[in-house]
This record gives structure tokens, C-alpha cells and sequence, in this order.
């Protein structure tokens, strides 16, 4: 009688050494905060990143795709099951009266819009600040000093149970911070995307970076952390609201709602994950109480908790 291969075996056999077992995820996040995944698989590109995809779900195992880390918080006990790390990072650069750049969805925004700005193309300048990769800012409509990915997005690739497509802005149904695929409403992974620019001059964006990068070091918080912890709600802000509650400064371990900004919780070195998430709750339950406001997270909670 044969003996069935277990998942993982399967894995070796087809995808070799981007294939790792019981692998911390605290240095793949920028909180530097997280426990063990059971399988990490590390992707190269698209079209690697295609085929893993399609192998998981035809052997039906479940999958997390990690690209920059930010954004999220991995829970203490870790991820039962695969975490695929997004490593596609080519990009090209379309010229013309109407510039484009195409990035595979591990590239990192902030140096995507670097690398525009040493051309002189301008458009993307919003996102030199924005952590993460394309993949995580298309599809969680990422956005700073009123630009987001909806403002240039001319399409995005995304492999969804029908095979590769090309999604267009519309069809991605933005919002603040959401769109189709964040909601859920179509299951699908970013492979790239095309982002419409302006011919411009490199010293002309580049200023306008430097401007930008000035005002988020000046009333940002140093430090390891996840970003923006909490949604901005309608007409406020969440910094604002948590600092009107009192809690600026407040610490559950090494864990630091940020003395600079009330919407950063701040990692002190060997932090636990479930003490971050003890800060949550006690924002939220104290901005509710106190101002009447339902605070809602901006980042995504992964793993066992």
C-alpha cells in the first residue's frame, strides 16, 4: 500500500529550497513583531508567484501572502499552515506624452516612487512615504498628502479562480483604504500593476518628496511599528481622538502608544503581539467611552489568536 506524501513533502517536490519550515515572521514584518509559520514559501516574481498560488490551491491549503509587513500584526502563537513572502520586484518604465511604470506587486512603494522621481516623472510623489508593496497598497487603496492608488491606477493584474486578470481602476471599487478584494467581494492576489505618471523634471519631484518626507519625520514617531493602527473616521482623526482620550505615552510591556502620535503604537524591542493588542482594545473601549467613537483598525490581525 503507498504511503500519501504529506503537504509539505509535495511542496519540496515541486518548489525545493522556496520551500522553509517553522520560520519566524517577526523580521519579515515592520513591527518586527510575530511568531513562527508553519511553511514559508518564498515568491520571485509574478509569474512565480502565480504558480505557487495556483499549486496551494489545487492541493487546497490555505495561504497568507506577506509583502512588506506593514499594515499587519502577527499574533504571538504564530500562522498554522502557508505564509507566501511576495519577492516579485521587477519594474519597467513606458515613456511617451502619457508615462506609465509597471511593478510587480513586491515592490516597494516608496522606492518605486523613488526610482520615478530620479526620472523626472512625477505622479507617484504621495507614496515615497507609504511602507509596504504595491501589492498591499492596491489592495488596501493606500494613500498619504491626498494621493492614494486610486488617483493613478490604471490597472491591476490579479490572479483570481479564473486564472490572470486585468482589473481596471473602476472595477477595483475603491473607497478610503478598501476595495473589492479587501471587502472580500472577489477572492483574488495582486501580481502588478500599471500606475498612469507626468513627464516632469527630477529636481521638480524630488522637492516635492523631500517636502513630504520632511513633514512625516516632524509628526511621525520613530521607531518599529505597524503604521497607521486605526481608520481615520469621517471628518476626524484617530491620532487625534486617542490623544483627546488621554492615552498618548500609555504602555502595556514594550508596547507604546506613541508620546508623538496617538495612532502609532511603537515596539520597544521584544514585543509581544498580544500586548499590542491589549493597547487595541483598551483605545478602543476608552475612545468609545470617553468621545463616543467606534475606532476601526487599519491594520489586519494575522495568525492564531
Amino acid at each position: 500500500m503507498a504511503v500519501l506524501a504529506r503537504p509539505i513533502d509535495m511542496l519540496y517536490a515541486k518548489l525545493g529550497d522556496k520551500v522553509k519550515e517553522n520560520v519566524s515572521l517577526a523580521p519579515y514584518t515592520s513591527a518586527r513583531i510575530g511568531g513562527p509559520a508553519d511553511i514559508l514559501i518564498t515568491a520571485d516574481s509574478a509569474d512565480d508567484l502565480a504558480r505557487i498560488i495556483k499549486l496551494l490551491r489545487k492541493q487546497e491549503m490555505g495561504y497568507i501572502i506577506l509583502g512588506g509587513g506593514s499594515n499587519v500584526l502577527v499574533s504571538d502563537k504564530g500562522v498554522r499552515g502557508v505564509v507566501v513572502l511576495n519577492r516579485a520586484k521587477a519594474v519597467r518604465f513606458h515613456g511617451g506624452d502619457q508615462p506609465s511604470v509597471t511593478a510587480e506587486s513586491g515592490v516597494i512603494f516608496s522606492n518605486l516612487a523613488n526610482r520615478c522621481a530620479s526620472k523626472g516623472l512625477a505622479g507617484l510623489e504621495w507614496a515615497a512615504t507609504v511602507p509596504g508593496t504595491i501589492g498591499g497598497a492596491v489592495y488596501g487603496n493606500a494613500g498619504a498628502f491626498g494621493g492614494d492608488v486610486a488617483g493613478n491606477l490604471v490597472w491591476a493584474e490579479i490572479l483570481t479562480e479564473n486564472g490572470r486578470e486585468k482589473f481596471t481602476v473602476d472595477q477595483m471599487g475603491y473607497g478610503y483604504r478598501t476595495s473589492v478584494l479587501k471587502r472580500g467581494e472577489i477572492h483574488g492576489v495582486v501580481l502588478s500593476a500599471e500606475f498612469a505618471l507626468k513627464n516632469s523634471t527630477k529636481e521638480e519631484v524630488t522637492v516635492k518628496i523631500e517636502q513630504f518626507s520632511a513633514h512625516r519625520k516632524a509628526t511621525q514617531p520613530p521607531g518599529a511599528s505597524m503604521g497607521s493602527m486605526f481608520k481615520n473616521p469621517t471628518g476626524d482623526y484617530a491620532g487625534r481622538l486617542i490623544e483627546a482620550a488621554g492615552l498618548k505615552g500609555t504602555r502595556i510591556g514594550n508596547a507604546e502608544i506613541s508620546p508623538v502620535h496617538g495612532n502609532f503604537f511603537i515596539n520597544h524591542a521584544n514585543t509581544k503581539a498580544e500586548d499590542i493588542r491589549a493597547l487595541i482594545l483598551l483605545a478602543q473601549k476608552t475612545v468609545k467611552e470617553k468621545l463616543g467613537v467606534e475606532l476601526e483598525l487599519e491594520v489586519e490581525l494575522i495568525g492564531e489568536w
